[in-house]
């Protein structure tokens, strides 16, 4: 499948069937992950996939929507081998963290799974629910696993804005 359809193609996924994501899949999903460009290839992204009930447990404490999650992948990354802009000091971390789970989101879509990007969730209560040592950050949540028949596009998500109104 051409990129630009796979791109136009995919949306939040808000109901999941309830059946697990086969291992080949996940990694797949991981593999993307890994072949994420990062900054001077540092590779500081670290991945807990979340995939057993206690995991989901935690998450349902930490994320206030509640969603069915077949599997979930917790993007972090590793705050001591960011590349660090030398004019401001501005840390890769996030960006890095948001090109690996894109990169992820995307090959879940590929290979036939439906996915949801979360970010509304307390970054401190996820790094103690799942005792990240300090120097982990976590950036992105990723719930994937089969779409329901129930399972469409949010209202508007189609809408693009034109050109005019992206280009500086």
């Amino acid at each position: 499948m051409e990129f630009l359809e796979l791109s136009h193609m995919r949306f939040s996924v808000l109901e999941y069937e309830n059946r697990p994501v086969e291992q080949e899949k996940i990694d797949k999903i991981i593999e993307a992950g890994i072949s994420a460009p990062t900054a001077c290839n540092n590779q500081p992204q670290r991945v807990l996939i979340i995939d057993n009930d206690e995991g989901r447990q935690k998450l349902n404490r930490i994320v206030p929507s509640k969603y069915h999650i077949p599997v979930a992948f917790l993007i972090c990354y590793n705050k001591r081998e960011c590349w660090i802009r030398p004019m401001d000091g501005k840390s890769s971390g996030d960006i890095d963290a948001s090109i690996v789970t894109t990169h992820m989101m995307m090959e879940a879509t590929e290979l036939g799974l439906g996915s949801i990007w979360v970010m509304y969730w307390n970054p401190e209560k996820m790094k103690a629910e799942f005792e990240l040592d300090d120097e982990i950050e976590p950036t992105a949540l990723l719930i994937v696993g089969y779409k329901s028949e129930k399972a469409k596009p949010r209202q508007g998500h189609m809408a693009r804005k034109g050109k005019e109104d992206i280009l500086l």
